[in-house]
């Protein structure tokens, strides 16, 4: 019997830099400082490490905002609020 396993590579890299329709896991949300309410307020929304998140739609000409889902929930971001979120995405 021959077992051949697969090694899927991680790579990560920040919300705002994930294609359409790809979907990553959640590893941090970067806060500029002690108590930042986008932090704080990106976490009350769902991006909490663990949680898987897909961009859905991009702005006009690829822009402002950003349409991601997290569960069966769908938020608009800036991206500069989608720049603190880290993500590890398979691929």
């Amino acid at each position: 019997m021959v077992l051949i396993l697969s090694l899927a590579s991680i790579s990560a890299m920040k919300l705002s830099d994930l294609p359409r329709y790809a979907s990553g896991t959640v590893s941090a949300v970067e806060a500029i400082s002690v108590g930042d309410p986008i932090a704080r307020r990106l976490a009350e929304l769902g991006f909490v490490p663990g949680e898987t998140v897909r961009l859905v739609a991009l702005g006009p000409m690829g822009g402002d905002p950003i349409l991601v889902q997290v569960g069966f929930t769908r938020f608009a971001l800036r991206r500069s609020e989608a720049d603190r979120v880290k993500l590890e995405v398979e691929g």
